[in-house]
């Protein structure tokens, strides 16, 4: 059913008191009637907010359904670039049907990136169970909370929805990067010299010395034994096998992982080590922590992807730096994720592609017939659920079988095997070819 949105006006006032009022309560203190009246007031006055001295405007929408005031969206628009939502309110009668909170967002965030912005945000209260869950499916990241923020007793959760530039999104697809158990004899020339290029400007006890040790620990892995303080290696790797990012993982008592060092060259690769990592030290405990120097965009990374800030941590690595320890809990719903680029993960999201292409790593293999997986780009996902899997000994004899539509279906069949082959070299095709059947759940 089409949903009409439009300006408010003067009219609809009393719609918009009763409806702040009656859904604001139960979470916030404060009279909702005067609230409602106050920014009602500016947006019919144009916009201009004489009060608060971050707002560059003021604007209210009312979504309509066959002609009756159905919710409202109020956002505002802020000096430095953002847009912040507040607040988005269905009516009872409506909420669940016909799409109208959908349809009001997806305008708000239009009118946002049209204007410019970088970024929209807005807050939620915990206990308002389907609000939040609302948001997080429609890709809004967690940001953190505050106890007793705008009522005693609430906690209110601060959300955000990043908007990222095509330009921002291609630079992010560009390099095929795989994530994969260090191999000493190939990478080690490499890891070291990224760890001592990069780690000892926010880890001042990074030197030749703790390098080794860490060697060491790898090199007894076999033994699992915790006490010895054994070590695991992962590489983030291109397709010509250059080393972009290092995770050294270290299982302590409790079961807990520290992983320590994180670091990556680019921000694709700390990306890769970011996704893939929970689901290949899965075995190995309830928990990982690291601990960070962190730049913008790895904090944007490390929350969308459900990490937490744990503490801070003033001069503990160097007496110049606040390392951050950040925290993944597998909990029961622990669900993997799989990196996959725009242009894919676009068909995916619409229908179209239904069969998606892997080669053997150990992570693909343990994929089962009717797992949940989140298929990742920079800043989307999209719940997946595993139909099929078919198993083949190389692309050509794949390629002799399978639905090439299915595969991609935005490109001639003649050319799908030159772009595979794009994407894995011979030494990974050899690893075996995996077919997952897959169908995108609907939000």
């Amino acid at each position: 059913m089409a949903i009409n949105i439009r300006k408010a006006t003067e009219g609809d006032f009393e719609f918009i008191a009763n409806l702040m009022t009656k859904a604001l309560s139960p979470y916030y203190g404060g009279d909702h009637k005067a609230h409602a009246q106050r920014i009602f007031s500016t947006h019919t006055s144009g916009g201009h907010d004489n009060v608060g001295h971050f707002s560059l405007e003021q604007t209210m929408f009312i979504g309509e359904v066959r002609g009756s005031s159905a919710g409202l969206i109020h956002i505002v628009g802020k000096r430095q670039g953002t847009f912040k939502i507040s607040p988005l309110i269905i009516a009872n009668e409506y909420c669940g049907k016909y799409g109208v909170g959908s349809a009001l967002l997806s305008f708000a965030e239009k009118y946002a990136q049209n204007n410019q912005a970088r970024q929209i945000y807005c807050t939620v209260a915990k206990q308002n169970h389907g609000a939040l869950q609302f948001f997080l499916k429609k890709g809004y990241v967690i940001a953190g909370k505050s106890h007793s923020h705008y009522k005693p007793g609430i906690t209110e959760i601060m959300l955000y929805k990043l908007f990222v530039s095509k330009a921002v999104q291609i630079k992010f697809d560009e390099p095929n990067i795989s994530v994969t158990s260090f191999n000493e004899e190939r990478h080690k020339k490499q890891v070291s010299e990224m760890m001592i290029e990069l780690l000892p400007c926010h880890f001042g006890s990074v030197n030749q010395d703790w390098i080794e040790a860490l060697y060491k620990g790898y090199r007894c892995r076999n033994i699992k034994d915790i006490n010895a303080k054994y070590k695991l290696i992962f590489v983030a790797v291109d397709r010509q096998d250059n080393v972009l990012g290092i995770i050294g993982a270290t299982p302590k008592k409790g079961e807990p992982i520290k992983l320590m060092p994180f670091v990556a060259q680019t921000h694709q690769g700390f990306i890769a080590l970011l996704v893939d990592i929970p689901h290949l030290l899965k075995e190995l405990g309830r928990k990982l922590y690291v601990h960070l120097v962190p730049s913008v965009e790895e904090v944007f990374a490390l929350q969308r992807f459900g990490w937490s800030l744990d503490c801070m941590l003033p001069a503990a690595y160097h007496d110049k730096h606040t390392t951050q320890q950040w925290s993944f809990n597998y909990g029961d719903k622990f669900m993997r994720s799989i990196r996959v680029k725009k242009r894919f993960f676009d068909l995916i999201s619409s229908g179209l592609k239904t069969l998606e292409v892997r080669v053997g790593y150990d992570s693909i293999k343990s994929i089962q017939i009717g797992e949940r997986i989140c298929f990742a780009t920079s800043n989307e996902s999209q719940v997946v659920k595993i139909k099929d899997i078919r198993i083949y000994q190389s692309f050509q004899e794949m390629l002799a079988i399978e639905d090439l539509q299915r595969i991609a279906p935005d490109i001639k069949k003649n050319k799908i095997s030159g772009l595979l082959k794009k994407i894995y070299p011979p030494n990974r095709e050899k690893l075996g070819v995996y077919v997952f059947e897959i169908e995108s759940e609907k939000i």
